[in-house]
């Protein structure tokens, strides 16, 4: 009897052993190699030092099991990430960024808005390539509600005009709409006299023809207007006054 108590206190300690040694183990282990894929507004490093801020944050087993039950942190201009482990002590982080078209000034705040015209972000940070939005007429801006405007269909062609911008590599420090949805782009001392939002890539298309044969007009204070341009005629309706 003495001997069966004695061998199943071995065993016990023997357990408990090794489970404090797993459990040493688990602790110790750390991630070391993180990539971050899908963000264009921070750097890894930027990423990093968001997601993993305190002490345990790197432990791997802590990481995998917060990861699963906690809810993820709040981070400025970023949708939602997830988390992809490669191994023990490699992990990914896929960004899911907010889909931003402009920008609306709101006392010392950027109230940025997305394509729904919903405002998503305010921050005392200006981004870099995204648009000052002016001539809107609204009232009181509230987080995670759409901008008080009269006429909504504005984003849509605030959505179009930003995509084809982007799409020619085209950078305007301000869009300024009328009360006819007229816009008018401006860069430096350059303006771009728009019009509504018909053939608005046919526009920016010739736009971009216009700049990288003209690479001197950037620089000049004047107007180029692009209001009556049409696309039957190569340079017909477009226009430029110097100021």
């Amino acid at each position: 009897m003495k001997r069966n108590a004695g061998k199943q206190n071995l065993g016990i300690w023997i357990a408990a052993a090794a489970v404090l040694a797993a459990a040493i183990l688990l602790l110790s282990v750390r991630v070391t190699n993180v990539t971050v894929t899908g963000s264009k507004r921070y750097t890894e490093k930027q990423m990093e030092e968001l997601l993993f801020p305190g002490k345990w944050d790197k432990n791997s087993a802590y990481l995998y099991i917060s990861n699963r039950f906690k809810p993820h942190r709040q981070i400025p201009f970023v949708e939602n990430y997830k988390l992809v482990f490669h191994g023990p002590t490699s992990v990914e982080i896929i960004v899911y960024e907010k889909d931003i078209v402009g920008y609306v000034t709101d006392m010392s705040s950027y109230m940025y808005f997305d394509k729904d015209g919903i405002v998503v972000e305010s921050s005392g940070n200006k981004l870099e390539g995204v648009p000052l939005i002016t001539g809107l007429d609204f009232g009181q801006l509230i987080l995670h509600r759409p901008l008080p405007v009269k006429d909504q269909t504005v984003f849509q062609d605030i959505l179009n005009l930003t995509q084809q911008l982007s799409l020619h590599n085209i950078v305007v420090d301000r869009i300024e709409y009328n009360s006819h949805n007229k816009a008018t782009l401006y860069m430096g001392e350059m303006q771009v006299s728009l019009g509504d939002d018909a053939n608005v890539d046919s526009k920016i298309s010739v736009l971009s023809d216009i700049l990288a044969a003209h690479p001197q007009l950037v620089g000049m204070k004047g107007v180029i207007e692009l209001e009556n341009y049409n696309e039957e005629g190569i340079g017909g309706g477009i226009t430029f006054k110097k100021k």
